[in-house]
């Protein structure tokens, strides 16, 4: 029988309804919509019904925040219900399925999920289809029946053998071509030739699969096509560009390289080039197909060790086009599985996003187009959810704007990750080793997506994608990012392929020369799946990894150990031919020589235009050019976009996004430490961005130039050494298809990229090529990023933001060439002089003009602190506002000798203004018109309560002691799926004389999970401390947080264990922001024992903003009652990072002033003065009297939202505060008898 629950929000917190509400008034012009309700409805089947009554009010709704139905009557409404497609994943209801393990762990439940939204008011037709556009996208969602269905059991049919194309080597051009449409393939009917010719030769027509195979095989995503094709011939209209492509030229003959002129050849022949001069030395070059790969020394406790640093970027711009929340989370996973698979630990990321102008009304959206607004805003949803979960530091995000990006969003996802040389063995596989498939299972999402991405694409075209968009499911690549940490599992792959584009036919089919894949042997989501699905679905979370067959037990026992499935598939064989068998029948047998040709070579001719002005319009008029510039969309505050993204997770994030004490100034390059489980490590990685579209559009040669420059001078700003510096960049074009004009702009782009490389000395040593930035008649603009990353040591690094008033500010330019562009010898000096400065103390803060200028620079430079600026008089509107690239504004503590290349630009000031000459501004008028362009889109600034929040002050000290003492307590620490805090947590309990013991908690099967719950109370009853640490348990689903550690704590056996620890053994629980919210809803905050949640009880609920919140802030003490707070002072000021979606605290007045008589409200959220408030820039969530963490009558449990874990030397340092709360420290204190 089939049960139905429906959850709906109380008025008071229905934020997503408002949200709608809003967004159907304003975007959609629907003024008759009075009201919506948004109701989540579970259908639930196989579940007893006293497993259902307990679950109705702790997994599938929460009593204090929502209202629960067995039945709803929605005759007389307007209703629309929406699910997921079928074969789509739907993380709510796997959610709730893991949750129900644990309360009916004998039972096999079944949960579907789906929201129904009743509008209230006088709508029309018209007006209701829009409302369904906005809601349903039929790429990934269709509207749901409002009836109970019998039962849920989907029945499956039988996968029918894979047919073959009959008379396939028989087939005519002409029928080719009817295939190829037919099929939609993605290749060309040259391929296709190819395909049939060599069939002929094996004397047999191929399977389905076998086309299908080899079309994904050479696809542009996979096998970068067009980067590959032959050039024939060029036609230069411009001579500078023309002289670099004979430089290019002549390279070629000194190099000896007889492989035809490409755009990959000119992408790449740079670093052969810089390798044979001896530059470059630190690259690691193998056959495995992973990520960038250099070799490094990290300085740990004083000494060198040899490590690796990776490093990737991946773009996703089909897939978030069509399905933007599942498209963006894809890509960073995407790019975060490339560096995995080289067996490191991915600690961080960057996000480079392109689009059009978001504020863009609904009403002109192109036909067959979501809106930019929507596009934007959901991918920014779907990249922050996904890199969250995982535990990335996610330290700078930025969104260009260009008209051109509305042909085809762009989604770019760079990463950076780490491991001990010695951790990485890397061998070519032998006859008989295994390959054995890890982590997620495999479906119908992402099916045809590597060449769904490699075409262009219309209006009808776009209707058929759904199956082309994967699902993420970051938990899941959580366990294997975990794995990968463990040497002992490392040290046994020979070698390693992420599942992406192309799924197991490309992922195992580059693992070895001769292979035979048993795709029955693939585990599946669910039955029907036949041969060719499973060959090619590109279904996340999924690694191919070669050993040893002796090897092969060990290992699945050590993925076991991280709850991961993992599954032998396939067999390295003598023969060089790539064989897949499925039930019985070999429906793929292709030979490595032919899958290796990538297809018929292709050809191309080039006509390179001349270069098209590319100087900024100046304004004439100082005050108006100001306003202007920092309300552009390039320019003006990205702070509500950024801030959705956890940039302190992991507790090594050197500088934050955005800094000063009012944390305005943006970054311009992302600082993090190593990462490391045991030891301090001084070394620091870097990475940045450089890319401007509208210089790349009128000379893509000069664009890609300086984006590598700009790229380099952001790094060379934020205190890095010229040395050791590595690009890889990002290439995104129009379908140049037989347009020769077109592929003049690509080939230029990479020309004008060949000869920075070249000039100096840095090297792009990998890269990524998107190439069908097309929609009908509209393509993007020429589009080239450098990303470039190095390593240095914590010492060096500086930020943008200005430090002291009455300071100089010095302009260091290059000088420019004939041509436009900065020459290389100059930049080179100035590079070399900027790091002299910074060793020699007289950098306070540096900046590299971009878009904006120097106007742009030293606004950014003075808002983080406050600190105003005045133009030295000599400086000219055109020097202000005009481009830079390569330039350094230095704000000096000392004055400095100017060299010939420097010129004074200005003084910091006492007047929060930026003046000249021609006029003067204030840095509040300049910052809210900053500030309030893009609010609409990506609030960051909503209005919040003005009430006087009272202090919450206690002043009795605790006086607890434990009846037996320890020197090193242990802190017990579990990894539930979702966990990404128990790293940092660990390090933290360590570095002050705990023991910490990080537990897995098992869930694969029911009998992992019955072992899990009985050696878990077993260690709980060896520990001091339970101390359950931050992440997304779960997901935070079924809508809502904590509920899978709730669901597991609940157990009998643990929470009678539990009591125990607390109540007979004097010992300590706690819970930050994830294990917080568990706290709560168990009842043991604020009350001390393990309750059910009632309609009044105190809770955490989704932050007020309805978003993710990350940054710093400010939070004041307010009781030391408790064991946990022996080192901390009432009324001390802590600055603390915040990282959460449901961070604000709801309690009536009754339970607040219980919690206030007892000294139970541990800390509150203050401004610069002190003062509780209520203003969003302080309380990031909306708490009730700004309260953010709270104690339990005794003080033994304590709960808080902000990460008092993600301490450590050196962090933080653009930011102003205290950060050391002493919280563990505190805890040893307490176990060891101290006074």
């Amino acid at each position: 029988m089939v049960k139905a629950l429906y959850v709906e929000k109380k008025p008071e917190f229905a934020n997503r309804a408002k949200e709608l509400i809003k967004e159907f008034r304003e975007s959609l012009q629907i003024a008759s919509l009075m009201n919506i309700r948004v109701i989540n409805r579970y259908l639930i089947e196989d579940l007893s019904d006293r497993a259902f009554e307990e679950a109705r009010g702790t997994i599938f709704s929460e009593p204090p925040t929502d209202t629960s139905y067995t039945d709803m009557d929605f005759r007389k409404q307007v209703v629309i219900a929406v699910e997921y497609l079928p074969g789509q994943f739907d993380q709510r209801a796997s959610s709730a399925e893991e949750c129900l393990q644990f309360i009916a762990p004998d039972e096999k439940p079944t949960v579907k999920s789906a929201v129904i939204y009743i509008l209230e008011g006088e709508l029309s037709n018209k007006e209701l289809e829009k409302i369904k556009d906005y809601l349903i996208n039929p790429v990934e969602s269709r509207e749901a029946s409002l009836g109970v269905p019998a039962t849920l059991k989907a029945k499956y049919p039988e996968p029918a053998p894979v047919a073959t194309i009959k008379n396939f080597i028989n087939y005519t051009d002409a029928d080719l071509e009817t295939y190829l449409t037919a099929n939609s393939l993605a290749m060309d009917i040259e391929d296709l030739k190819m395909c049939r010719e060599y069939f002929k030769e094996e004397g047999r027509d191929p399977s389905v699969a076998e086309i299908k195979v080899i079309d994904t095989y050479w696809s542009d995503h996979c096998r970068h096509t067009t980067f590959n094709t032959t050039i024939r011939g060029v036609v230069f209209k411009d001579e500078t560009i023309n002289k670099t492509f004979s430089e290019y030229q002549e390279l070629r003959k000194q190099l000896g390289v007889h492989k035809p002129i490409s755009l990959m050849n000119v992408a790449t022949i740079a670093v052969k080039a810089l390798k044979e001069n001896g530059k470059m030395v630190d690259v690691v070059e193998s056959e495995e197909i992973n990520a960038c790969t250099v070799d490094f020394k990290a300085n740990i406790d004083g000494e060198e060790q040899d490590w690796v640093l990776l490093f990737k970027n991946e773009t996703h711009n089909h897939p978030t086009e069509i399905e933007p929340f599942g498209g963006a989370a894809t890509c960073i996973g995407g790019a975060i599985r490339d560096p995995l698979s080289g067996r490191s630990y991915v600690y961080a990321a960057m996000r480079v996003t392109g689009a059009g102008n978001p504020l863009t009304p609904e009403s002109e959206t192109r036909p067959g187009k979501l809106s930019q607004k929507k596009i934007t805003t959901t991918a920014a949803s779907g990249y922050s959810s996904y890199g969250n979960q995982i535990g990335l530091m996610t330290g700078l995000v930025d969104e260009v704007y260009h008209e051109g990006y509305v042909a085809k969003r762009m989604e770019v996802g760079a990463v950076v990750a780490a491991a001990p040389a010695e951790n990485i063995r890397r061998e070519r596989p032998e006859a008989g080793d295994v390959i054995i498939l890890l982590g997620g299972r495999t479906g119908r999402d992402g099916i045809g997506g590597a060449t769904g991405s490699s075409k262009s694409h219309s209006m009808e075209s776009l209707e058929s994608c759904g199956a082309e968009v994967q699902k993420g499911n970051a938990p899941e690549e959580r366990k294997i990012q975990r794995l990968f940490r463990n040497p002992a599992a490392t040290t046994l792959i020979k070698r390693c392929n992420d599942f992406g584009a192309g799924g197991v036919s490309v992922a195992i089919g580059e693992l070895a020369d001769g292979l035979e894949v048993t795709l029955d042997n693939v585990p599946k989501k669910y039955d029907g799946l036949d041969g060719t699905e499973l060959a090619i679905s590109e279904s996340q979370e999924r690694m191919a990894v070669v050993v040893a067959a002796s090897d092969a037990d060990k290992f699945k026992k050590l993925a076991e150990s991280e709850n991961l499935e993992a599954t032998t598939v396939a067999t390295v064989t003598e023969k060089a031919y790539l064989t897949m068998n499925f039930r019985g029948q070999q429906i793929v047998n292709i030979s490595r020589e032919f899958l290796d040709t990538n297809g018929a070579e292709k050809e191309a001719d080039v006509v390179v235009e001349g270069t098209r002005r590319f100087d900024k319009e100046i304004p004439r008029d100082f005050e108006k050019g100001m306003k202007e510039l920092v309300s552009d969309l390039n320019v003006c505050s990205k702070r509500g976009l950024s801030e959705r993204f956890d940039s302190t997770i992991g507790g090594n994030t050197v500088l934050m996004p955005f800094g000063g004490i009012k944390q305005r100034t943006p970054i311009q390059a992302m600082v993090h430490k190593i990462p490391m489980l045991e030891g301090e490590c001084s070394t620091v990685s870097m990475m940045s961005y450089g890319f401007n579209p509208y210089i790349l559009e009128q000379s893509p040669y000069h664009g890609a130039y300086l984006a590598i420059v700009e790229s380099v001078a952001k790094l060379i700003a934020t205190g890095a050494s010229y040395d050791h510096i590595y690009l890889s960049l990002q290439e995104y074009f129009e379908k140049l298809g037989d347009n020769d004009k077109s592929w003049g702009k690509a080939f230029s782009a990479v020309l004008g990229a060949f000869r920075a490389q070249m000039e100096l000395g840095i090297g792009a040593i990998g890269g990524k090529d998107s190439m069908s930035g097309t929609f009908e008649d509209i393509h993007v603009p020429p589009t080239l990023i450098s990303f470039a990353v190095t390593t240095d040591e914590l010492c060096k690094v500086v930020s943008p933001e200005f430090k002291g008033r009455g300071h100089e500010v010095v302009w260091l330019r290059p000088e420019l060439g004939e041509d436009g562009l900065p020459k290389a010898e100059s930049l080179i000096k100035n590079f070399k002089l900027v790091r002299t400065l910074v060793d020699n103390g007289l950098v306070a803060a540096c900046y590299t003009p971009g878009f904006g200028g120097p106007a742009e620079a030293v606004f950014k430079m003075a808002i983080g602190n406050n600190i105003g600026f005045e133009f030295d008089e000599s400086i000219s509107m055109r020097e202000m506002f005009g481009y830079a690239y390569g330039s350094f504004i230095i704000e000096t503590s000392k004055d400095i000798d100017l060299t010939a290349d420097m010129k004074l630009l200005g003084k910091t000031v006492s007047r929060e203004s930026i003046g000249s000459k021609k006029g003067r501004v204030r840095l509040l008028t300049l910052n809210a018109l900053y500030e309030d362009k893009l609010e609409p889109v990506y609030s960051c600034n909503i209005r919040t309560s003005e009430e006087r929040v009272p202090e919450m002050i206690y002043r009795t000290r605790s006086d607890e002691a434990p009846g037996n003492t320890v020197d090193k307590p242990r802190f017990l620490i579990p990894v539930f799926p979702g966990t990404n805090c128990e790293y940092d947590t660990a390090r933290a309990v360590e570095k002050a004389g705990g023991e910490a013991e990080i537990f897995v908690v098992n869930n694969l099967t029911a009998d992992h999970l019955k072992r899990s719950v009985k050696e878990f109370v077993a260690a709980l009853a060896k520990a001091n401390v339970l101390f359950i640490p931050g992440g997304f348990s779960g997901a935070d689903e079924p809508d809502g947080s904590g509920k899978f550690i709730t669901s597991f704590l609940r157990n009998e056996a643990i929470s009678v264990e539990l009591m125990k620890l607390l109540n007979e053994r004097d010992g300590l629980v706690a819970g930050i922001c994830n294990g917080f919210q568990a706290l709560i809803k168990l009842g043991l905050l604020p009350y001390g024992e393990i309750g059910v949640q009632k309609e009044n009880s105190p809770t955490l609920t989704f932050n007020n903003i309805g978003r993710h919140q990350s940054k710093l802030v400010r939070t004041k003490v307010c009781s030391t009652r408790s064991p946990w707070l022996r080192k901390a002072s009432v009324g001390q000021i802590l600055t603390v990072p915040i990282s959460h979606g449901e961070g604000r605290f709801v309690a009536n007045t009754n339970d607040i002033d219980t919690m206030l008589e007892n000294g139970q409200i541990l800390t509150q959220y203050v401004d610069f003065e002190g003062n509780p408030t209520m203003d969003i820039q302080f309380n990031p969530n909306g708490s009730s009297m700004a309260i953010e963490g709270i104690l339990s009558p005794d003080g033994r449990i304590l709960g808080k939202m902000g990460h008092s874990e993600r301490i450590g030397e050196g962090l933080y340092k653009n930011v102003p505060g205290e950060f050391e709360l002493g919280l563990f420290e505190s805890a040893v204190s307490y176990f060891r008898g101290e006074e």
